[in-house]
C-alpha cells in the first residue's frame, strides 16, 4: 500500500489488544479497564433517557464542534473547586482524553520536535505523539516524581516544545508528583519556554492522603494544558474527554477536532449533563475509592509475598496501576509472551518511547475481582520464579564450558 510516510510511526503499541477482554482461563493485568460492575448503568440510562425526552430532536443534530455548553459549564465548576481558573470558553470536549492527546500533538509537533516525555510512560500517549514524528527525551520517574535534575539538563541541551505529564498517580508507576516539584516544573517551563500537557484521569481517584494542587491550578502563566475525561469515573464506553486551556488554544484545538470529527456526540454529552445534573459524583467516586483501594491492597500484598526480595513494588496511594521492578535478568516482554494463555500483562518496554526497557511490569488492579487477583499473583509469581531459575541454569551451563 502506497501510504503516507507518517503511517509507519503510527501504531497502536498493542493498546487494543490491552483492552481485549481476557481469554478463557486468562486474568488480565493489562488494561487500564474500571471495574464494569461499578458503572453506573441505572443512573446513567435515566439521564439519557431524560436527555431525549426533555429535547426537541436537536440531542440528533450537528452541534457546536466545542461540545455541549451546559456540560462545559459543569466542568468548569468541578475544576473551580480544585482552584482552576476555568469556565466553559476554556474547555473543548473530546472523544476521550485519547483524542485530546491526539490533537494537542497535532497543534504542536513538527517532525523532528523534542518532546519530554516521562521514562516510564503512559503507553497510548506514545502512540499519539508517534504520528507526528517527535523526538523523545525520556526523564526518570522518581519516588516523587519527575527527575527535576534531568529535566533542566535536558531543557538546557535541547529546545523543547512539549513536556507531557501524569503528575496524579502516574501511568504506569502510580507515583505522586510532590508540590514541590511541581513548582519546580512551571518555573521551568516559563524559564525555557515549554508548554506542559498535565493528563490527569486518575486525579479523583485517591485512596489514601490528600490531593496537591494540579499543575493547572499552580500555573500563572498559560503553560498548563490539562487533559481529563470520564472514562475512569464513569464509563470509558462514553468517549467522553475534555481539554481544559487559554482560551486561545481552546480556539485552535476545536479548529482542528473540526476537521477530525466535526464534533463528539450531542446525545452523549447531554447524556453526560443530565447525569451531573441529577446524580451526587462525589458520592459515586466515593463508592470507586472503596472499592479500587480493596483490590490495591489486595495486589500489593500478593506482590509482596510472591515477588524475589530483589523487585522493587511500588504501593500506590490511587489511580489504577502498580509498578514492578524485576531483577535486570528477567525479560518481562518474553515473560509476558510465554505466559500470555494464564496472564495479560504489559511490558516495561510498552511504555518507554524507544521501549528499551524490558524488566519492568505494569499491572492494573481495577478490573480483575479480588480472587483474581490473588490468583493472578500467585501465576506470576511462578512465571518470575521460573525465569530466574532459567537464567541460573543458562548461567551454570556457560562456566561449565
Amino acid at each position: 500500500m502506497d501510504y503516507a510516510e507518517r503511517t509507519q510511526r503510527a501504531t497502536d503499541n498493542g493498546l487494543g489488544d490491552l483492552l481485549a477482554a481476557p481469554t478463557k482461563n486468562q486474568i488480565s493485568f493489562a488494561g487500564g479497564l474500571p471495574d464494569p460492575k461499578l458503572f453506573p448503568q441505572q443512573e446513567l440510562s435515566v439521564a439519557f433517557a431524560a436527555a431525549m425526552a426533555n429535547s426537541t430532536g436537536d440531542q440528533f443534530q450537528y452541534s457546536d464542534a466545542q461540545g455541549f455548553r451546559p456540560l462545559r459549564e459543569q466542568l468548569a465548576r468541578l475544576l473551580q473547586r480544585d482552584g482552576v481558573r476555568a469556565t466553559a470558553d476554556t474547555i473543548a470536549m473530546t472523544q476521550g482524553a485519547q483524542q485530546a492527546l491526539d490533537l494537542i500533538a497535532r497543534l504542536y509537533i513538527n517532525p523532528g520536535d523534542t518532546i519530554v516525555v516521562e521514562a516510564p510512560t503512559y503507553p497510548g500517549a506514545i502512540s499519539a505523539f508517534d504520528t507526528y514524528e517527535p523526538h523523545y527525551e525520556g526523564v526518570p520517574v522518581q519516588s516523587d516524581g519527575m527527575d527535576m535534575v534531568a529535566l533542566r539538563r535536558v531543557l538546557t541541551e535541547r529546545r523543547v516544545k512539549l513536556i507531557y505529564t501524569v503528575p496524579d498517580f502516574q501511568n504506569p508507576t502510580g507515583t505522586v508528583m510532590s508540590l514541590n516539584k511541581r513548582r519546580t516544573l512551571l518555573a521551568l517551563a516559563r524559564e525555557f519556554d515549554v508548554m506542559i500537557i498535565e493528563d490527569a484521569p486518575y486525579r479523583w481517584l485517591r485512596y489514601n492522603g490528600i490531593n496537591l494542587p494540579t499543575l493547572s491550578e499552580l500555573d500563572q502563566s498559560d503553560r498548563v494544558i490539562f487533559v481529563d475525561s470520564m472514562s475512569k469515573v464513569l464509563a470509558p464506553g462514553l468517549r467522553v474527554g475534555w481539554v481544559h486551556a487559554d482560551a486561545e488554544i481552546i480556539k485552535d484545538l476545536v479548529a482542528l477536532k473540526t476537521g477530525a470529527d466535526l464534533e463528539s456526540s450531542t446525545l452523549t454529552l447531554r447524556g453526560v449533563s443530565q447525569y451531573l445534573a441529577d446524580n451526587d459524583l462525589d458520592a459515586h467516586i466515593a463508592a470507586l475509592r472503596h472499592n479500587y483501594a480493596q483490590k490495591r491492597d489486595a495486589m500489593v500484598a500478593g506482590l509482596r509475598a510472591e515477588m524475589p526480595g530483589t523487585a522493587i513494588i511500588s504501593a500506590p496511594q490511587g489511580g489504577f496501576f502498580v509498578w514492578l521492578e524485576l531483577p535486570t535478568t528477567i525479560n518481562t516482554d518474553v515473560l509476558a509472551r510465554e505466559y500470555k494463555d494464564e496472564l495479560a500483562l504489559v511490558p516495561g518496554s510498552m511504555t518507554y518511547p524507544l521501549h528499551d526497557h524490558h524488566n519492568g511490569l505494569r499491572l492494573a488492579f481495577t478490573h480483575a475481582s479480588i480472587d483474581d487477583i490473588k490468583t493472578g499473583c500467585q501465576r506470576l509469581g511462578r512465571a518470575v520464579r521460573q525465569a530466574m531459575a532459567n537464567t541460573v541454569t543458562i548461567r551454570n551451563d556457560a562456566q561449565a564450558h
